[in-house]
């Protein structure tokens, strides 16, 4: 089997774009909101080709603490976007909740996978502590994003505390168990499709992909918990 991904020129990644192109036509057409989807694809470029070069200052540099920093930031990131869609005042609010949910949730699961799953050497591998450490951290962004906006919506609606608890838990759920349910037979996630490209066994790009869809399910079920019984307080008043 082939070890090596074939490479990308930049003539052929242009191409990519084209079909691009045709979606935001469809934005102008039908005169909708062009310029905030030109934004996003703008902002995706920029950012990938940053962290294309951050990515391989960290390898290269091959340290802990450099590490512990980006998974820090990570963290923080992510609690902080989370709560796009509160209000600013409530978002600050919340802030704490979120960075302790996707802390702890994230974290956990993340510590199992590498240390006991992997094993790795030395433990914070930045090729894999890295990699694995984007994965859990934005799944549990998106859970606490879901929980909190159903929560809210049942809160306003006079529900009690342990209604509107397992409403948002189960709304926040729903994505990855459907997930759970595609993978393999509507989708190849992007773990396993990269092993595969890159010559490794689809067995053993399998067994990573276990490992992975157990991380995600764990650090949503486990941050989304921690998320709303943190909000109990508030909202019992107790």
């Amino acid at each position: 089997m082939q070890n090596t991904v074939q490479t990308i020129s930049l003539v052929n990644l242009a191409i990519a774009f084209i079909p691009v192109a045709a979606v935001l036509l469809l934005f102008v057409r039908w005169q909708l909101n062009y310029a905030k989807a030109i934004y996003a694809l703008t902002r995706m470029l920029g950012q990938l080709l940053l962290i294309g070069y951050g990515l391989s200052y960290i390898f290269a540099a091959d340290s802990a603490y450099i590490i512990l920093l980006v998974l820090a930031i990570m963290v923080l990131c992510s609690s902080w976007i989370s709560l796009g869609m509160v209000n600013h005042t409530r978002r600050l609010q919340l802030y704490k909740n979120a960075l302790l949910s996707i802390g702890l949730g994230g974290g956990i699961p993340l510590f199992i996978m590498t240390q006991a799953v992997i094993e790795l050497q030395p433990w914070y591998e930045p090729r894999y502590m890295v990699a694995l450490g984007g994965m859990v951290f934005a799944n549990a962004m998106n859970n606490v994003s879901l929980a909190a906006e159903r929560f809210s919506s049942e809160i306003s609606r006079e529900t009690g505390y342990i209604t509107a608890r397992n409403t948002a838990f189960n709304a926040a759920m729903i994505p990855v168990i459907n997930s759970l349910f595609a993978v393999g037979l509507v989708s190849l996630p992007g773990m396993m499709t990269g092993q595969i490209l890159s010559g490794i066994s689809p067995f053993i790009a399998a067994r990573y992909q276990i490992m992975v869809m157990c991380m995600i399910f764990s650090s949503a079920g486990l941050t989304t918990a921690f998320f709303l019984t943190l909000l109990k307080k508030e909202t019992c008043g107790k």
